[in-house]
């Protein structure tokens, strides 16, 4: 994931909000799940939030170099409770320690639109958008609205400190220049798409078109500049944000619809977002990475019968895996300097694929099955524990009342690309304990 000044790849036809939400509630297998067995997934003593001087790596709320676990879709007392919030879980010395974490709620932190506090607070996308040395967080709201004229705006911004995510969320300003018809302004994207150094915003804007917000912003939520809507081959922008080509500007992707269907790589360019968009193979993700062919990044697009590759941009060499990518995640394990392919089908089995100087390896490297019985997701890619490789976080439920995160490290150069035994496990039940108050 690109978020704030560092740079992974992960789903960018995901990107951080979808990944955790295909994590959420769900049918799983067997029984339906009794309620959460607190017993069973204790709440630790709260740790205290370490406190950061900034740093640009990646979700890093609190500044101290480590990087933080962002988490939707949390575990609930009983099925069909109303969603707690997001959580944060907080990096250590070791990796990440779910004793330090924080609970989002939306009763708390979320700012309120005609006195009313929303009912959703869901993590969308994370960057340092006032460019500060600390992550702020973007997330989705449910603000009230009659159906008539222009809705107002559901995303909000927590801004990073070195004590993390604190105080209040302020409601994101997207002027009315950059907005266009009666639509929403959501499906948030962080990136730097004009190449001035400082964290963007891309958005839905209306039937085709997206919001440019130039950064860096304020902490109010105001952009630098708003430029007005920019045409776009597709409704949903999809994140994480990357540059594809190496010209300097960052790029994204964005889908016709939401779900399977066409996908379009959008250029960014001195102004922004350009309209010279590249056409991808339809699919149900895509991700962007350097698998190893050529200098630039590469693309591996998932279907529900194989995934094909564009090797190269922006005059990709075409190539195909014989594996299903329903969801695709990528990151470089083994720290060669090649991204690593994880796909990942409806059975919930993980395939990843070594990338290297001819590209991704034509059978998986490693097949991962979590131990955990349940429905597994993709939860993050990202290096965790500061050893420039990066860790694999999955995350298997069962319903919306049982869960468990395991956290793989990635392996050295020339050994299994992650550990099959997990070096941190928690449930998203120990947030339980912290929704009061």
């Amino acid at each position: 994931m690109r978020t704030g000044a560092g740079v992974m790849w992960v789903a960018a036809g995901a990107a951080l909000v979808l990944s955790l939400a295909a994590c959420g509630p769900g049918s799983g297998t067997g029984a339906d799940p009794t309620p959460v067995d607190k017993a069973a997934a204790p709440a630790r003593p709260g740790l205290p939030v370490p406190r950061g001087d900034g740093s640009d790596t990646p979700d890093d709320f609190n500044g101290d170099g480590r990087r933080d676990l962002v988490l939707n879709d949390l575990v609930k007392d009983q099925a069909h409770a109303d969603d707690a919030g997001a959580g944060i879980v907080y990096g250590g010395p070791d990796g990440l320690a779910p004793g330090a974490r924080q609970l989002l709620s939306p009763a708390r932190q979320a700012a309120r639109t005609d006195g009313q506090a929303p009912a959703v607070f869901d993590a969308e996308t994370s960057c340092d958008l006032d460019g500060d040395g600390f992550t702020d967080l973007v997330l989705s709201t449910d603000p009230p609205y009659d159906g008539q004229g222009r809705p107002p705006v559901p995303v909000q911004v927590l801004f990073g400190s070195p004590q993390g995510l604190t105080g209040k969320a302020v409601t994101l300003a997207v002027p009315d220049a950059a907005r266009a018809g009666n639509d929403w302004p959501d499906q948030p994207v962080c990136g730097d798409f004009d190449g001035d150094g400082a964290q963007d915003l891309v958005l839905h804007a209306s039937e085709q078109q997206l919001s440019y917000l130039r950064g860096p912003f304020t902490r109010k939520g105001a952009p630098r500049a708003a430029d007005a809507p920019v045409p776009a081959p597709g409704n949903v922008p999809t994140g994480p944000a990357v540059d594809a080509d190496g010209d300097g500007y960052d790029d994204l992707v964005v889908r016709a619809a939401a779900g399977e269907g066409d996908a379009f790589l959008v250029p960014g360019g001195p102004d922004g977002p350009t309209d010279a968009a590249i056409a991808l193979p339809p699919g149900a993700d895509a991700v962007l990475g350097p698998f190893g062919r050529g200098a630039a990044l590469d693309a591996a697009i998932g279907t529900e019968s194989g995934t094909a590759l564009r090797y190269d941009f922006p005059d990709p060499t075409r190539a195909a895996l014989d594996t299903p990518g329903t969801r695709l995640d990528t990151g470089d394990f083994d720290g060669d300097g090649h991204a690593d392919l994880v796909t990942t089908d409806d059975s919930g089995e993980l395939r990843i694929f070594r990338g290297g100087p001819r590209g991704l390896s034509p059978e998986p490297a490693i097949t991962l099955t979590p131990a955990a019985r349940g429905t597994s997701r993709v939860l993050a890619v990202g290096d965790f524990d500061g050893d420039e490789r990066a860790d694999l976080v999955v995350r298997t439920y069962r319903g919306e009342t049982w869960d468990a995160v395991a956290v793989h490290p990635g392996g050295a150069r020339g050994g299994p690309l992650v550990a099959d035994a997990p070096a941190v496990t928690f449930s998203t039940a120990e947030f339980l304990g912290d929704s009061e108050g």
